[in-house]
């Protein structure tokens, strides 16, 4: 025992130093490696070019660029599949949309555009237009307000049963998160940034922790070289057990009384709830779904189901006057008539539509959606939320921070310790 306490007294200075620079460098490398994880979004270093007359490409780009943005596609991708696999069914979600609903709250607006609609084609088509009194002009109107709302209807509930060939959940929101990296980086930084956290505290006891052991390996061999080694294995551990310690184990186990559970799965219920307000506030808006139906790779069935059933619409609401638009004018003209109210109708859709967006949001209820299905899933599926971010070269992240560990290792034989 006496012969401890005078090792202690002999080379205190050297257990008091280097535990504490270990733990400074468990922490720096922690943080540091987390925000190269993010950070910078775009491209920052040099390129070089070069000779294509000599077949020579030019070397490899200097610089870095975050890990989750440099690969936005694909991370994109992985944070989708998760949401169309495991939170959201697009049949189900639409299938609770109430196409009377619909049709009673786009229907003022509706029959405004169809009273200027059809006086525009009329008076440009048909001569006998500008000879009609206003009450019959009115009653053409008013055939044509009892059919609106019927249309409507019929094209909500062919929609609603085309819905995943009118729209694609997945395209527009990898589309949209590989347009703006921020967003995807705030995806994972906001679910996991109590992990995010820990990682960096962690690596301050972590790291103090093994420099206790550093410091007695030092005195022990009195070799210098341990330094930077042990910089690198600091740098290295730190990061592996944070790592460790927030997705394992999967499942709760007892150990003497405490539960031990990955960090990060322990939160579910909390981090269920902020995701799915970050997605339904950022990507599943009303806005970036209809714009998809109406400007995605399913338009064109869209356009045609809108088509088919305006084109019925209008023939049921001409009724008799179609008949005499064609002796007077021609069936060719009745014809081009028609298209050019169904082409005013398409075109005036995307910000018609736009009325019944506080009743779909609503109906759609996306946000309660995810958090119930987000809060049921069993741990194993549950971690994969945030796991990518560490799947997708996670030995960068690691080797990153043994780097960094190791240089400043070096950096302390400078200080002659």
């Amino acid at each position: 025992m006496q012969e401890f306490i005078n090792h202690l007294q002999s080379h205190w200075l050297i257990y008091l130093i280097l535990p504490l620079i270990s733990a400074f460098i468990g922490w720096g490398t922690n943080v540091l490696a987390l925000k190269m994880t993010f950070y910078p979004i775009e491209f920052i270093g040099f390129q070089f070019k070069g000779f294509k007359a000599v077949g020579w490409k030019g070397l490899p780009p200097i610089g870095w660029q975050g890990i989750i943005p440099s690969k936005a596609t694909t991370m994109a991708s992985k944070a989708t599949d998760m949401i169309t696999s495991k939170l959201i069914d697009v049949e189900d979600q639409f299938a609770r949309i109430n196409p009377a609903i619909v049709a009673k709250e786009m229907e003022s607006s509706i029959l405004r555009l169809a009273r200027e609609v059809t006086n525009d084609v009329m008076k440009e088509h048909v001569p006998l237009w500008k000879v009609l009194s206003k009450k019959q002009k009115e009653k053409i109107y008013s055939r044509a307000a009892e059919e609106i709302p019927g249309v409507i209807e019929e094209i909500m509930e062919e929609v609603k049963v085309n819905i995943t060939e009118v729209f694609d959940l997945k395209a527009m929101a990898v589309a949209h998160l590989e347009n703006n990296k921020e967003l995807l980086n705030r995806i994972f930084l906001e679910v996991g940034d109590k992990e995010f956290s820990f990682i960096e505290k962690s690596g301050f006891y972590f790291g103090f922790i093994f420099g206790l052991i550093q410091a007695y390996v030092f005195i022990a061999f009195e070799a210098h070289w341990t330094l930077p080694i042990g910089g690198l294995l600091v740098g290295y551990l730190t990061n592996v057990l944070a790592l460790r310690m927030i997705f394992s184990p999967t499942h709760p186990i007892n150990f003497f009384g405490w539960k031990i559970q990955g960090l990060f799965i322990k939160r579910q219920v909390e981090v269920s709830s902020g995701y799915a307000k970050l997605i339904s506030d950022n990507i599943m808006t009303m806005d970036n779904v209809f714009t998809e139906m109406f400007n995605g790779e399913g338009a064109d069935k869209l356009i045609k189901i809108i088509t088919k059933h305006s084109q019925d619409g209008i023939d049921k609401a001409a009724g008799f006057n179609s008949s005499i638009i064609k002796f007077t004018s021609g069936t060719d003209t009745y014809d081009q008539i028609r298209t050019v109210a169904v082409n005013r109708f398409i075109e005036a859709a995307p910000e018609q539509i736009q009325i019944v967006f506080g009743y779909a949001k609503q109906a759609l209820d996306i946000e309660e959606t995810m958090v119930s299905r987000m809060t049921s899933l069993p741990p194993d599926e549950f971690v994969n939320f945030l796991r990518p971010v560490f799947q997708e070269d996670e030995w960068k992240l690691v080797l990153t921070g043994a780097l960094l560990g190791m240089v400043a290792g070096f950096l302390q034989l400078l200080t002659a310790i």
